[in-house]
């Protein structure tokens, strides 16, 4: 089955994904991957999108779906999780359509419920490795070694858009342009609301659950 999976900044989603990844053999497609593998590389998608993700807005659709559609170019039989997309109603329409012309489908639209108070401290005690990327928290993650990464001894650092005036405007952003999208999914009867508190291993066997 292939799944979106949604929710504001700090949800978990991530973490969910790569749990799903690692057990059920899904594919991830993150766009918060495909921005900074784009940003990283220069291309003229990563240039257009970086000064929005800088600000802490949400990347034009346009920018969003061209790199979207760039991977789906590849999908062949493995099922896939849409991690970050889409955002927006636009973009579910675009998606659906995306995927009509492929003979693909999406069966759950997973949203990850989390309080707000709850997103902010979870963002801003992020940190990732700037040499893997792997990613840590202050209080709930930490690593061995203050400021070092586990596996590649990298240096931690803060992303910009994780600072909290930048923050509260991805959180600004995500009530005014996502959260439509619940009722978007309900309509067409595939979503699952889940609840993303509690331990990591708890929200997955939700997230699961809500699958079949």
């Amino acid at each position: 089955m292939n799944i979106v999976l949604f929710g504001a900044p700090g949800a978990g989603k991530g973490t969910q994904s790569a749990l799903l990844v690692e057990r059920m053999r899904m594919k991830q497609i993150s766009t918060g991957d495909l921005f900074r593998a784009h940003v990283k590389g220069q291309t003229p998608l990563g240039v257009k999108a970086k000064s929005y993700m800088d600000a802490g807005q949400l990347v034009p659709d346009e920018i969003v779906i061209s790199m979207v559609e760039e991977v789906l170019e590849d999908q062949q039989d493995q099922n896939f999780i849409l991690d970050g997309f889409p955002r927006t109603v636009p973009q579910a329409e675009a998606l659906e359509s995306m995927l009509k012309r492929k003979g693909l489908q999406i069966g759950r639209a997973l949203f990850l419920e989390v309080p707000m108070s709850e997103l902010m401290g979870r963002l801003t005690g992020r940190r990732v490795c700037s040499s893997c990327g792997a990613t840590y928290h202050v209080t709930a993650k930490p690593p061995k070694a203050k400021g070092i990464c586990d596996l590649c001894g990298g240096i931690l650092e803060q992303r910009k858009d994780d600072h909290e005036e930048v923050i509260q405007s991805r959180l600004d952003a995500y009530t005014r342009s996502t959260a439509p999208l619940k009722s978007y999914f309900a309509d067409r009867g595939m979503l699952r609301e889940v609840q993303g508190m509690g331990e990591t291993e708890a929200v997955y066997a939700r997230l699961t659950q809500a699958m079949k």
